[in-house]
This record gives structure tokens, C-alpha cells and sequence, in this order.
């Protein structure tokens, strides 16, 4: 007897998935603020990325930038299993830390 077995499947992510998968991980780097935006093109298992950026304010944006870049080319693989092949990022806003501050302060259940 001989058993045939299937052959394995693909998964495909849409784009609007990579979409929130990045924008999600931009929030998880160091100095990047909440209002990200993305914008992915998938070709297969290849995205090319644009990403706007609040930054807070007076981190150096060249540093969050680059870091932010590394950070979503690991993520979008292991999150989404593709393999980013360009990531433009804007810087829309620096954010003061004050503004930060007093943005969790008034969402607080008082």
C-alpha cells in the first residue's frame, strides 16, 4: 500500500494584515508614538514598506529611525513570514514628552 501525502498548503497574508502587523511593531520600538501609519505593497512574500513616524521629542530621529527600520524587517518575518525588501519612513511629528505625558495622564479613569 502506498500512502500519498498532500503536499503541503500556502498561506498568503493580505496586504492590510502586513499593514497592521508593522504598524503595530513600530510601536514596539523605543521613541516611536502611537499614530503610526503603513503602507505595504506585497509581491509574493516580499512587502516594500512606507511608514510615517511620530517621534518623541528630543530623541535623535536618525537613531528611532534606523532602529525602527531593523526592528520591522526582523518583525515582519517572523510575524507575517515576509521578507521586506524596502522600508521608506516619513517623520510626520515630534512629540514632546510633556505632550506624551499629559496624552496618558488625561485618558485616566478618574
Amino acid at each position: 500500500m502506498t500512502v500519498v501525502a498532500d503536499p503541503p498548503g500556502r498561506t498568503t497574508v493580505s496586504e492590510r494584515a502586513v499593514r497592521r502587523i508593522v504598524a503595530r511593531a513600530a510601536q514596539e520600538v523605543d521613541g516611536v508614538e502611537r499614530d503610526v501609519t503603513v503602507r505595504a505593497q506585497l509581491t509574493g512574500d516580499h512587502a516594500a514598506l512606507r511608514v510615517s513616524l511620530p517621534i518623541r521629542y528630543p530623541l535623535p530621529v536618525a537613531r528611532v529611525s534606523e532602529d525602527c527600520r531593523r526592528h520591522l524587517i526582523q518583525r515582519a518575518g517572523e510575524l507575517a513570514g515576509v521578507a521586506v525588501t524596502e522600508v521608506r519612513i516619513e517623520v510626520t511629528a515630534l512629540v514632546l514628552e510633556t505632550d506624551t505625558a499629559a496624552a496618558r495622564s488625561a485618558r485616566r479613569v478618574r
